[in-house]
């Protein structure tokens, strides 16, 4: 490898720093002149595939050029690899005028680069260098975006929808508060997600965060799984154990599905609320345990305590600060930040021939109603990853065809109601359910906004 020209940036700490562009000849003729002509860069030349391997490996690139000549097969193979094993790079490639129509170079060429020029440059050579230089920008916005990602997605917490930057804003205001949270939306959604969320940035992030499902467990083991019991309690029970929420001591205890748990139990859990102490089945000793709850729902627990499902007094307890999740279907634009953000997630360290989503996935993507939500999202991701055969993932491959994300398509009036009720929501949610408060930001009177209520079915749960 030799340094043919050098060009150096200004970094953050006023350094100088050199930018780099790989040039990997695979032409039989060589092309001198074109290293020497980029000036204002220093280019670091490869004569092998295996010699750029090795320069990757070194050395920080973003973009590198590629002098293509006649490849046998097994060359074509080897360059392949290396672009697939190598880290998300820039490909540009060189190739004189009369191969570019050819199947095999376009088709490369199509697959591989970010753009191509044609040999001789002659006084092309400007227009390669802002092509390197818009390239070589792109990367370095990439590892940018990708650091700040890192940091944002802490928990997967992935999307940038208005509906969804609304409750990053209340995880980040119940954060700081401890008191009970309790979590609301449909299956899939992410609840248990947020339920971290808010741990990791609480007081309480050096504890334990401890979660149940109160639905997937037998009713009479729930109640030794909460408090814990004491040996010879029951028939099993061999020895002292430890329940979750003495468990989640000085931490979060997460009650997901906390709409399950059976009605004799909501009594000792709503005790637990009150007084902060607990007892062990079988025990005696009153113990006070200091742990943050954070229950979740699926359900409409205010229609689960109008037909005496629930505790009245328990939702009361539980429902001191309030989150309610969006379903995927509501949180636009975030469709396609999660599908990438989960097939980086599940192709990342594994050579994986599939380099994204096409077009039409993503279109079909955004048609889709996602009844599972977030869950099935992440399931049709993974599976295409597994199961497809092309380069980019298609709509058949996530499973959802043409026919289907048709028929999927809202109308325009369905469309506008979509709208209409989730700007209603999130002006109730803003305003804390005053009616008046919420008509004022909403720009409409307070008799058009009951209106509105009483079409989209909101009225009756506001009056409660």
């Amino acid at each position: 490898m030799t340094i043919k020209s050098e060009h150096l940036d200004k970094a953050d700490n006023g350094k100088t720093v050199p930018r780099k562009v790989l040039y990997l000849c695979l032409a039989a003729k060589q092309h001198e002149g074109i290293a020497a002509s980029l000036e204002g860069w220093q280019v670091i030349k490869a004569n092998s595939i295996q010699e750029a391997r090795a320069a990757i490996y070194e050395c920080k690139f973003q973009v590198v050029l590629v002098c293509l000549g006649d490849l046998t097969d097994e060359q074509r193979a080897a360059f392949e690899q290396l672009v697939e094993e190598s880290p998300p790079l820039h490909w540009i490639a060189l190739i004189e005028a009369d191969k570019v129509e050819k199947g095999t170079f376009s088709q490369l060429i199509h697959d591989y680069f970010f753009d191509y020029y044609t040999l001789p440059l002659a006084d092309k050579t400007q227009y390669l260098s802002a092509t390197l230089g818009h390239a070589h920008g792109l990367g370095c916005l990439r590892d940018m975006e990708y650091e700040q990602r890192r940091y944002r997605e802490e928990c997967q917490m992935v999307g940038a929808s208005p509906a969804i930057m609304l409750v990053f804003s209340q995880i980040r205001k119940v954060a700081g508060v401890d008191a009970t949270v309790l979590i609301t939306g449909s299956s899939g959604t992410g609840k248990e997600l947020i339920a971290r969320a808010i741990h990791q940035r609480s007081r309480r992030r050096a504890g334990p965060f401890v979660a149940l499902n109160c639905g997937a467990l037998p009713e009479n083991l729930v109640q030794a799984e909460l408090f814990g019991h004491e040996k010879g309690a029951f028939t099993g029970a061999h020895c002292r154990k430890i329940g979750r929420i003495e468990a989640a001591m000085g931490g979060t205890l997460f009650l997901d599905e906390i709409g399950d748990l059976p009605l004799p139990l909501q009594v000792n859990l709503l005790r637990f609320l009150q007084e902060e102490t607990i007892e062990r089945v079988g025990g005696s000793e009153t113990l006070y345990i200091d742990a943050r709850v954070i229950a979740a729902t699926h359900k409409d627990l205010e229609e689960e305590v109008k037909e005496g499902e629930f505790r009245e007094d328990l939702y009361y307890r539980l429902n001191v600060l309030s989150i309610e999740v969006p379903d995927l279907k509501e949180r636009e634009g975030d469709i396609e930040l999660l599908a990438n953000f989960f097939f980086r997630k599940f192709t990342e360290g594994q050579h994986h021939k599939v380099r994204g989503f096409s077009r039409k996935a993503i279109s079909a993507m955004n048609r889709h109603d996602w009844p599972g939500n977030v869950r099935e999202l992440i399931n049709r991701v993974r599976k295409a990853i597994v199961m497809t055969d092309n380069r980019l993932i298609t709509a058949a491959d996530l499973g959802l065809e043409s026919g289907e994300a048709v028929s999927a398509l809202p109308t325009l009036e369905q469309a506008r109601d979509q709208a209409e009720l989730q700007a209603i929501k999130r002006g109730l949610l803003h305003a804390r359910n005053n009616v008046s408060l919420a008509a004022r930001m909403l720009g409409i009177s307070r008799v058009t906004l009951y209106r509105l209520l009483e079409k989209h079915r909101l009225l009756d749960a506001k009056k409660n």
